[in-house]
């Protein structure tokens, strides 16, 4: 199979690329950077802005599949820069696919999409889409996966939106290399009671999910398109315990210190305020979205991935964590 992968240096789209690559598949790569190693690794490489939608049609070409991992992620920034890159960018996947006759498209979302700052417990695809949002991130993958979902046709475009919660591993150069810095600096404090679970997800088990959905809308469309699919571990942890084991895997103390949910969504919201009236760019050491993110439950039910694509996990927990702790001590 010949894929195109968007965001192949990414933490995800890396994985992702490393997998195809393994099983014998030809990867074209699209990102807005240059990066040498994706071509010395045999990926056909093509630098460009899918926001630009001639580059798009051009990159988009003499490929069976598109799997679309490339996103701005954050907490704080402007909505119309959101918008380009993870909304006006998948609109001009969508339909730089369809002019191409590509046949299959994998779009990886989010969880958040479905995020209105109260506990998820359980939940599965069914849950709706807010109508309050906390921010830009998740608004815009939200508008970006129903775009994508919209565009499933059985047999001309086939389409689904894997929704990764929580993408960790060895490597991982966003999520935990924040959590160990904050920790290690003493800015990580427990929001909340430190009760809450969430589900989490080896990168390894997230990139695999990719190349199931791939494998799936090609052998049965109608059953796996059109459709969005939480995956995780399938194993919730308690969000505090699980980052004590992550600072103690990288050698720094684990958070002690405790503030309220409610005190840290009321300071989130007066700095996100103060830094909207000042136009300051950089982000705000709290937020409500990171507030509630931190404080409430996110753990969902994965059946529809299992039964309808195939998935399964592939690296465990235990496994995941005593890679770090190899790793991070330089065995």
């Amino acid at each position: 199979m010949r894929v195109l992968v968007t965001g192949p240096a990414g933490f995800l789209g890396g994985e992702i690329v490393k997998q195809l690559l393994d099983r014998g598949d030809h990867v074209v790569g699209v990102s807005r950077g240059d990066y040498p190693k994706l071509a010395e690794a045999g990926v056909d490489f093509h630098r460009g802005d899918l926001s630009d939608s001639d580059f798009t049609d051009r990159v988009i070409r003499d490929v069976d599949a598109v799997v679309h991992t490339a996103a701005v992620a954050g907490v704080w920034g402007a909505f119309e820069s959101f918008y380009r890159v993870n909304t006006q960018a998948t609109l001009n996947v969508i339909n730089s696919c369809r002019a191409a006759g590509i046949e299959t498209l994998v779009f990886t979302s989010s969880p958040s999409v479905t995020f209105d700052g109260q506990h998820q417990r359980g939940i599965d695809e069914s849950a709706p889409y807010p109508t309050n949002w906390l921010c830009a991130y998740p608004q815009t993958k939200a508008l970006a996966e129903q775009a994508v979902l919209a565009a499933h046709q059985t047999g001309s475009l086939n389409t689904c939106a894997l929704r990764p919660h929580l993408i960790w591993g060895a490597d991982d150069p966003h999520l935990l290399a924040r959590v160990v810095d904050r920790a290690r600096s003493g800015r990580l404090k427990i929001v909340g009671d430190g009760s809450n679970l969430v589900d989490t997800v080896h990168v390894t088990n997230a990139a695999a999910a990719h190349l199931d959905a791939l494998d799936a809308l090609t052998r049965d469309p109608e059953t796996a398109g059109g459709r969005a699919y939480f995956i995780s571990q399938d194993e919730p942890v308690n969000c505090w315990e699980w980052i004590a084991t992550i600072c103690q895997a990288a050698g720094v103390a684990a958070p002690s210190r405790r503030v309220s949910f409610r005190l840290a969504y009321a300071v989130g919201a007066g700095l996100e305020t103060f830094y909207r009236v000042t136009r300051r760019a950089d982000e705000p050491p709290m937020t409500r979205f990171v507030a509630a993110q931190l404080a409430k439950d996110h753990y969902f039910d994965t059946t529809a991935a299992r039964e309808r694509l195939g998935y399964k996990v592939r690296i465990s927990m235990d496994q995941g964590i005593e890679d770090l702790r190899l790793k991070w001590s330089g065995r």
